[in-house]
């Protein structure tokens, strides 16, 4: 015999909190650009969605190091200029001060806007640093030059 089971699962998600309505308008947005993007695709070949990209970046952050491999992005392309948004894989390299230490490389994974002309590649990252005991969670911007494998 199969027995059909209904479990009824409650979850209340506030969006007047304000952090929860930026998040959620910042997914809104994003699904809205890639939609965009897909769409644009068709109609002309110079936007696309792109899962790598060959670039490997390395950058300054928040009193420490990122090393960085361009992962899914929005890619607009025109010549030897390529523009991408999108995710960014990454291990960042910070010594930490605090009493009982943390390790100094950690795998994260940010946003970030690239831009690169050949093989050069300059990027704009934002990390999050979560929530401590003594610090409050917050997005820390970056710079970084890399090097894109192929065109």
């Amino acid at each position: 015999m199969h027995y059909l089971v209904i479990v009824k699962a409650t979850c209340t998600y506030n969006l007047y909190h304000p952090m929860k309505s930026k998040l959620f308008l910042l997914m809104v947005l994003f699904s809205a650009l890639l939609l965009e993007s897909v769409s644009a695709q068709e109609k002309k070949k110079n936007v696309a969605f792109s899962g790598y990209d060959g670039v490997v970046v390395a950058g300054y952050i928040d009193q420490g190091a990122f090393l960085n491999f361009a992962g899914p992005n929005i890619t607009y392309r025109s010549g030897f200029t390529k523009v991408m948004l999108g995710m960014l894989p990454s291990l960042r390299y910070k010594e930490d001060e605090a009493a009982i230490k943390n390790s100094s490389v950690l795998p994260v994974l940010g946003i970030g806007l690239s831009y690169s002309y050949k093989h050069l590649v300059l990027q704009l990252p934002l990390y999050y640093n979560a929530k401590t005991a003594t610090k409050d969670g917050c997005w820390k911007p970056g710079l970084g030059i890399g090097y894109r494998f192929y065109q």
